[in-house]
């Protein structure tokens, strides 16, 4: 089964590790890739912008309404995201563990089953 693992993240705890917390955190990402590359269980990965260059288009019930910025005031944020194919719920968790955000207090990755996937090369 797929699932999304949704890095969620806080600037201000980005902000405030230090440059070697930093590095440790993206070179992970690195490893971790190649793990999951090697065990098959890799689909794709995407990080994505700071939500100041979003634009949200919001429905009204008529025409739809076009707006700039997050649509939310939480601190927390989706930051990018993995898709994974795996045998379990039990694995996505293990899976998750490995990513490096899950070693930085107030980090977190969301896990969620795929329920529809397309693509043209899904």
């Amino acid at each position: 089964m797929k699932y999304l693992l949704i890095m969620q993240v806080n600037q201000e705890i980005l902000d405030a590790l230090s440059e070697d917390e930093r590095k440790l955190v993206m070179e992970g990402h690195g490893e971790f890739m190649k793990t999951i590359q090697d065990s098959g269980e890799f689909i794709l990965t995407q990080a994505l912008a700071d939500p100041a260059n979003s634009t949200v288009v919001s429905g009204t019930g008529g025409t739809p309404a076009v707006t700039d910025g997050p649509f939310i005031e939480a601190k927390e944020f989706m930051g990018g995201f993995y898709l994974i194919d795996c045998e379990s719920k039990e694995r996505a968790i293990e899976i998750a563990k490995l990513i490096p955000d899950t070693r930085v207090k107030g980090l977190s990755i969301e896990i969620r089953p795929v329920m529809f996937s397309c693509g043209a090369d899904l």
